[in-house]
């Protein structure tokens, strides 16, 4: 089979639990770019974040972010946008008010969370991370739902980190019921992404296939969580992170090393090396 598009998750995939991108996956995803493979990127941070990632990796193709809610190159300019209602984000977010729970609405061009005091270990496996202030606002208060009276707000993405499992499901099964418009992702750590309802990044991944005419087979997607799972069953070649959950792992075609171990770099080389470069095999008629 040859391949033409390489999905990649970002955290614990693309960057080392330090929050940097290793040399060696750099030069493994310019290496994937030089046989003509489109890169892109899938993952649940907001836009902002996600193109400084891809600045830093020289991609410049559309990226897929806040979870398959928010698809572009540049930010004023996207190709897919699908988000949760003011109105049903503010019955959310009063709702996620009774839970002790870190919130946070996260829109491509600013986040509002809420002060909240979570324990220590609980905070340690918090992924929300601070971005530039100079291109990226976030603001937190001390009530959230009072806020958003003042001047409400639809983002493509709320986030809710809870103190332990038993609160989320509570909460993700109470939301699933109220609402219809919107979809719950578990991501780990305790750790809910709520959407607009068809959002995904597998949808979000799928939508791009469709404008660049790239089959299913074609694809090779590396995820490292949970909400990877259903992008990694779908390619054609599905593959886990050494780091990812067991369930990741089971389920794709291919386990590379940990994102500390430069599993992406591996995996690309190992992989690719053989395939010839696109342009090539359309010279030679092997592909149309």
């Amino acid at each position: 089979m040859v391949y033409k598009m390489l999905v990649l998750n970002i955290d614990g995939t693309l960057l080392q639990d330090n929050g940097r991108i290793n040399k060696m996956t750099r030069e493994a995803i310019e290496f994937a770019q030089s046989k003509d493979i489109k890169v892109i990127l899938s993952t649940s941070k907001n836009f902002p974040a996600a193109k400084r990632v891809a600045k830093t990796l020289k991609v410049d193709n559309h990226i897929v972010s806040h979870q398959g809610g928010y698809i572009a190159k540049e930010l004023n300019k996207p190709v897919y946008v699908n988000k949760i209602d003011e109105k049903i984000t503010s019955e959310i977010t009063t709702f996620l008010e009774s839970f002790s729970c870190q919130i946070k609405l996260v829109h491509e061009q600013f986040s509002l969370g809420n002060k909240v005091k979570l324990p220590e270990n609980i905070l340690a496996k918090v992924v929300f991370q601070r971005t530039n202030r100079f291109s990226y606002s976030e603001q937190y208060v001390d009530n959230l739902s009072e806020k958003l009276q003042e001047g409400p707000v639809s983002p493509p993405k709320i986030e809710a980190a809870f103190d332990n499992n038993a609160n989320l499901s509570d909460a993700k099964k109470a939301i699933e019921e109220m609402y219809d418009e919107v979809t719950c992702i578990e991501v780990g750590d305790n750790k809910l992404d709520i959407v607009a309802a068809g959002v995904s990044k597998l949808n979000g991944v799928k939508y791009l296939c469709e404008q660049h005419g790239i089959k299913r087979g074609e694809v090779v997607a590396i995820g490292a969580g949970i909400d990877d799972l259903p992008l990694v069953q779908w390619a054609g070649l599905g593959v886990a992170m050494g780091n990812a959950p067991a369930i990741v792992r089971s389920a794709a075609n291919w386990n590379t090393r940990t994102n500390n171990d430069n599993g992406v770099a591996y995996m690309v080389k190992e992989h690719f090396r053989k395939q010839y470069k696109l342009e090539f095999l359309k010279k030679i008629n092997v592909l149309k």
